[in-house]
């Protein structure tokens, strides 16, 4: 049957944010994600833009290298997998629990302190497994609970509160203020509560980017240096075995990727050179193919792209059409 459905009007030029990816069903587009993208040269300087990328979003996720930043001026003694795993937003899985139950028992904190919300696995498998062998939800599967596990151990180690380690005011949580107000290059403006109940820090995209930067250019030995370092050569802790961002940062070496919730991602090239976007809505189908696309505009692999780009729509488990990126 052939469809008489008027196509989605488009909003006003003028005032709406760009399309930055379109979702398109058996040839016919039925969905469009707007947000906003800024990709930096090796000097820092912007090469390309789309939308507004100079006012403040919470960049979400995404702060978590500088959070670990921040956790290692205060003296965490971490490094490798479990230094990835205080930046992480992990999966769920065996090795993710594993390391932060030994960052927990390293500094003596019982489980019992952690203060992320309950909840299951992010990664499908992960989860299906937990509820098959009887579990439900718990902090230490919220896939933030390796930074607050690392939060709590540096907190043990300065003698700071651990029952108020996600209040603002609180030593950590200032000292992380000024480090992302530091690594940004611009004041933070809104300070807000992110869905693991931490301290949130507001940058605009371009601070985003320039920040992620930052971090791969920083000189060895610096603490930013060591949380770009022990992301990128552990990616699988600082996401999952089925995430975009390890997959990035294991083909493509000295790559550093992190996503935001609400479909906030950025990502900085050894050679400096550095993207951060936002989808609007929040649609995180879109997050794949946009990044895809902006890394191809960079000239990076193709072969990796294709596999993070893939957003696939399905009609009876068959692929009907795609989200594809739509610049």
């Amino acid at each position: 049957m052939t469809s008489t459905a008027a196509p989605i009007p488009a909003a006003d030029p003028a005032t709406a944010p760009p399309v930055l990816a379109e979702v398109v069903r058996s040839g016919f587009t039925e969905g469009r994600h707007r947000g906003a993208l800024v990709i930096l040269g090796a000097d820092g300087t912007v090469e390309f833009s789309l939308g507004d990328v100079t006012s403040q979003l919470f960049p979400r996720s995404s702060n978590k290298p500088m959070q670990a930043d921040a956790m290692l001026r205060a003296g965490l003694a971490l490094e490798g997998p479990l230094l990835a795993l205080a930046a992480a937003s992990h999966s769920g899985e065996t090795f993710h629990l594993a390391g932060v139950r030994q960052i927990l028992a390293d500094s003596g904190v019982p489980e019992s302190a952690l203060r992320t919300p309950p909840d299951l696995p992010l990664d499908r498998e992960a989860a299906d497994a937990w509820l098959r062998a009887g579990g439900g939800p718990q902090p230490v599967l919220m896939n933030c609970s390796g930074k607050h596990a690392a939060m709590l151990a540096v907190c043990t180690a300065n003698g700071w509160p651990l029952d108020s380690y996600l209040d603002p005011g609180h030593p950590l949580q200032r000292l992380v203020l000024d480090v992302v107000t530091e690594m940004g290059g611009e004041p933070v403006a809104h300070l807000g509560t992110d869905g693991c109940g931490a301290p949130l820090m507001s940058l605009s995209l371009t601070a985003l980017a320039g920040a992620f930067r930052s971090y791969v250019l920083a000189p060895q030995g610096s603490t930013a240096r060591k949380v770009a370092d022990a992301m990128r050569a552990h990616p699988e802790y600082v996401a999952g075995t089925r995430r975009h961002d390890t997959w990035l940062m294991r083909e493509l070496p000295g790559v550093l990727s992190k996503v935001g919730a609400e479909a906030v991602q950025a990502v900085a090239l050894p050679d400096g050179r550095a993207l951060a976007f936002k989808i609007e809505d929040g649609a995180t189908r879109a997050v794949g193919p946009v990044l895809a696309r902006a890394l191809e505009r960079l000239g990076l692999d193709d072969r990796v792209l294709r596999k993070i780009g893939d957003s696939p729509l399905l009609g009876a488990g068959v692929k009907v059409g795609e989200v594809r990126a739509a610049f």
